[in-house]
């Protein structure tokens, strides 16, 4: 079974952005609210970057194109990870 797979036994619904599979922490669950798909945010920033941009290109490219476009109820959302150890060089560009 893929992730694909596995996300879609528990919900078909839910909206998944193609080739960032490997982005893919989980699914969020929030007291009132409907379940999302949630996806790492260095992650994609890096696979964005993998595609020849820099860093701030791939990041004004996901505030536009992919943190921005809401695409329904299941529209997934993005979290900043922690790192155990925080330091100023580990802030993420926002």
């Amino acid at each position: 079974m893929n992730i694909r797979d596995y996300i879609a036994h528990i919900n078909p619904e839910f909206l998944l952005m193609d080739g960032f599979d490997d982005c893919i922490l989980g699914v969020v669950t929030h007291c009132g609210t409907d379940q999302f798909v949630i996806y790492d945010y260095d992650k994609v920033i890096a696979k964005n970057m993998s595609h020849g941009m820099t860093k701030e290109e791939a990041v004004e490219y996901f505030q536009f194109n992919q943190e921005c476009a809401y695409v329904g109820e299941y529209t997934p959302g993005f979290a900043v990870t922690i790192p155990n150890e925080i330091t100023i060089d580990s802030a993420p560009i926002r």
